[in-house]
């Protein structure tokens, strides 16, 4: 009698309960729509999870039951292809393509780390610090993603580390899980963090101050989890780097690498300077990867749109943000809050406990909604929290902010997942890194960051 495999048996479980949720009787309370919102929520969640299936067919099986079952209107379920954020992915899809067939990530990477070749240590914390003062400058987690991995994968190369091998693994790890976990600790570089200051000051009228937000946040969940990523990275994926010996002389820049430099350039200081002009961060992404290939103009042909670009990472980022979308619609998000909400209590001074309850609550969120989502779940509690507390309201926020920085799984974070995808590397592999740097951070950062806001008098007097 033939087995069935592990993989077979949790898509099994996974569809089971996702029918089981579908044809339940909403308790009181609890509309059908909710309650068939929540079955296409397990279904979709549970299939990405699992990884049997790809993500970009995943989502679309959740556009088709979607609209099949009438969840929501046509608009909200496809919601996600007016987002700038899947447009900024389509951009940046074309310029890590053109950075990579023109040769331009392997001159800048060269120019940044130099030609002498680096032990493995020092190739993971290049990664890491790389792509931390890139956070400063660059408010896109998904376009500093696409611009580091091809130069990083010309780098690993450069040392040895080819495709495939567990060196390798480890270089794009370091590279995806700090693009994007430290640079939750600076304001503008992901999404999450502008979403939670948009939620404070519309449903607050609270402003996030750039200074302040660094002060609370930087120097833990930015340095401290930098420096873990390296120590875990090292540990999990461990490797030995080969020396390259004197590498050939850079060739003069051709006239596409030349382009396609201004391009990119011209874009990071676009998004650097985002505060002045106002442009969206998508639709700069989107304009440099049509320039790129604008004929006399660009650096690579149309061509290359049709030949090389990986649509199913954009149909799967608009599958992940129309999951939130809907979600929010239905009220279904709201009501896992409040229902989380209710199963604790929360007193005055005892500051050590709340802290915990609301930053483990936010970072626990992410499994039940995607990153983007996370603090639009968790800031309308947020006001609660510090009632009940005796918080200032901004250290309730804060404390959210802290939440969403850990990643359990990688389908939680678009950007993640489309960085994995580009460097051709399954969930599953970055599984095996992404819970162990969460339990560590649940266990020693989470409390870590606690003890630097009692030093510098963050819950008040």
């Amino acid at each position: 009698m033939p087995t069935l495999k592990p993989s077979t048996l949790l898509t099994s479980a996974v569809l089971f309960a996702a029918v089981i949720i579908y044809f339940l009787p909403p308790p009181a309370g609890v509309s059908v729509n909710m309650m068939h919102t929540g079955a296409l929520l397990v279904l979709v969640m549970g299939l990405w999870a699992i990884g049997t299936l790809p993500e970009y067919f995943v989502a679309l099986i959740f556009f088709t039951l979607a609209i099949l079952l009438h969840v929501s209107t046509p608009a909200v379920i496809f919601s996600g292809f007016a987002s700038g954020t899947l447009w900024l992915v389509l951009g940046g899809l074309i310029i890590a393509e053109a950075v990579r067939s023109t040769g331009l990530g392997e001159r800048i990477a060269r120019l940044t780390l130099g030609d002498k070749t680096l032990g493995y240590r020092q190739l993971i914390t290049a990664a890491v610090l790389v792509s931390l003062a890139l956070s400063f400058l660059m408010p896109a987690t998904v376009a500093r993603i696409l611009l580091l991995v091809p130069i990083f994968v010309a780098v690993a190369a450069r040392h040895g580390l080819q495709p495939g091998s567990t060196g390798y693994t480890g270089v794009m790890l370091a590279t995806i899980l700090a693009t994007f976990q430290c640079g939750t600790a600076i304001l503008p570089a992901n999404a999450p963090n502008l979403v939670l200051a948009g939620a404070a000051e519309t449903l607050y009228g609270v402003q996030l101050i750039y200074a302040e937000y660094l002060w609370s946040q930087f120097p833990v969940m930015g340095l401290v989890k930098g420096w873990l990523i390296i120590v875990m990275v090292c540990r999990l994926c461990p490797a030995q780097t080969t020396d390259a010996g004197a590498a050939a002389p850079l060739p003069p820049m051709s006239a596409e690498e030349k382009r396609l430099a201004v391009i990119v350039f011209s874009s990071l200081a676009l998004w650097a300077t985002d505060f002045a002009h106002g442009i969206r961060p998508g639709w700069i992404g989107l304009a440099a990867g049509v320039m790129a290939m604008m004929p006399r103009v660009g650096a690579v042909p149309v061509s290359l749109f049709q030949e090389r670009v990986r649509f199913g990472t954009f149909f799967y980022i608009g599958g992940i943000l129309g999951l939130g979308a809907v979600m929010l619609e239905s009220g279904l998000s709201v009501a896992i809050g409040n229902a989380a909400l209710g199963l604790f209590r929360l007193t005055p001074d005892a500051d050590a406990a709340n802290y915990a309850v609301l930053s483990l609550l936010s970072t626990f969120a992410g499994l039940i909604t995607t990153n983007p989502s996370q603090p639009a779940l968790m800031a309308p509690l947020a006001g609660h929290f510090a009632e009940a507390a005796g918080w200032p309201l901004k250290t309730a926020l804060m404390t959210v902010a802290v939440g969403f920085s850990t990643v359990i799984l990688p389908y939680q974070v678009p950007p993640v997942v489309v960085g994995l995808q580009v460097a051709n590397l399954s969930i599953q592999t970055a599984i095996r890194v992404t819970v162990p740097l969460a339990a560590i951070s649940i266990i020693a950062l989470i409390p870590l960051n606690y003890l630097w806001w009692q030093l510098i008098g963050y819950f008040g007097p």
